[in-house]
């Protein structure tokens, strides 16, 4: 999948409408092979963007879990980390 598609599940703050979008995008430029539609494809391109940002607002919306919510500086920092770790750093 996708490195820059970032779990956006049981955090606190919840998950912006923007995060949301954001993994949409990612998603279906994945899907697609597009980064940037030509003209041709840019109302499909826009169409599935909107429809995976309704399937993932509804998705997290619906999920439920007896977990504490994750901190995003937490998840922030650990991230770093395992950057560093897997390519060390950087002068």
């Amino acid at each position: 999948m996708c490195r820059s598609i970032k779990t956006l599940f049981n955090f606190d703050p919840p998950a912006t409408e923007e995060e949301m979008r954001a993994a949409a995008l990612q998603f279906v430029r994945k899907l697609s092979g597009f980064n940037h539609p030509s003209k041709a494809n840019e109302a499909a391109f826009d169409r599935a963007v909107e429809d995976v940002t309704g399937a993932a607002r509804a998705l997290i919306e619906s999920l439920v879990t007896t977990a504490d919510p994750r901190d995003r500086e937490i998840e922030a920092a650990r991230a770093r980390a395992r950057t560093a770790a897997r390519f060390g750093t950087q002068h």
